[in-house]
């Protein structure tokens, strides 16, 4: 178990899983227990995804037996960390790789899955996933998601939130349209505000080109220069999961 710095939240651990599948399956245990515990507690899930091609791997474990009929999917609700600027039919979308991977393999009705609409023009994108957080977190300043699910880049961005980028510093919005130069194009992204709300935070993180940075900020030597390890659920858990590339230098 690795510790982050003091001001990292009290629940957080890191583990190095021996490659892809190893990873999936614990990526899969930990959406079962907070899929279990949230709905014994409030009587509903609600996770947001990640995008990316690690999550494909989770997505497939939970379509297989034990975590096929071990998770109360009917009392699931689906949300996204962020989605590209295209429309849903897009392979770049992150929506239709969960709608491919997960919603149709385990027949997941349309109407318990919520995607941004990466079609429309970002700040309009972002103020209607604001206001449909706000419909099924009544009563909530952020909504506080059961769990959600984030990945790594190699430059240290996660979600949509890339070094640089204005979305870095938003602190009254849960959701932001994102101009990122890095790649060119605009991102919708939950924010800060949204991400250290949640109850747990789950990082995936897969591959060798991700080792140097995932070392720098779960090695504790400089969290807080990356978008990704300023993500400290103030009142919640953070679990790192990496493969053994990505953890080679932990």
């Amino acid at each position: 178990m690795t510790r982050l710095p003091p001001e990292a939240p009290p629940r957080f651990e890191a583990r190095i899983l021996p490659g892809l599948p190893a990873l999936a399956e614990e990526a899969a245990r930990q959406f079962q227990s907070a899929a279990k515990e949230s709905i014994a507690a409030r009587g509903a899930f609600k996770v947001a995804l990640s995008g990316g091609s690690t999550p494909c791997a989770l997505h497939e474990r939970l379509t297989k037996a034990p975590f096929r009929r071990g998770i109360e999917w009917k009392r699931t609700l689906f949300f996204f960390g962020d989605e590209r600027c295209v429309p849903p039919d897009s392979d770049r979308s992150n929506y239709r790789m969960a709608r491919r991977t997960l919603f149709e393999p385990l027949g997941i009705r349309e109407e318990r899955t919520f995607r941004i609409r990466g079609e429309d023009p970002p700040k309009r994108a972002a103020e209607g996933y604001a206001g449909i957080l706000e419909e099924q977190f009544p009563g909530e300043r952020r909504p506080r998601f059961d769990l959600i699910l984030l990945g790594l880049g190699a430059d240290g961005h996660t979600a949509s939130l890339f070094p640089g980028t204005r979305a870095l510093s938003v602190r009254d919005r849960s959701v932001a349209a994102n101009w990122v130069p890095q790649v060119g194009s605009w991102r919708v992204t939950l924010t800060y505000p949204a991400l250290n709300a949640a109850r747990r935070v789950v990082f995936l993180v897969a591959g060798a080109e991700k080792a140097a940075v995932a070392a720098a900020i779960v090695g504790k030597r400089s969290s807080s220069a990356f978008p990704a390890g300023r993500v400290r659920p103030r009142q919640g858990s953070l679990l790192w999961l990496l493969d053994e590339e990505a953890g080679a230098y932990l």
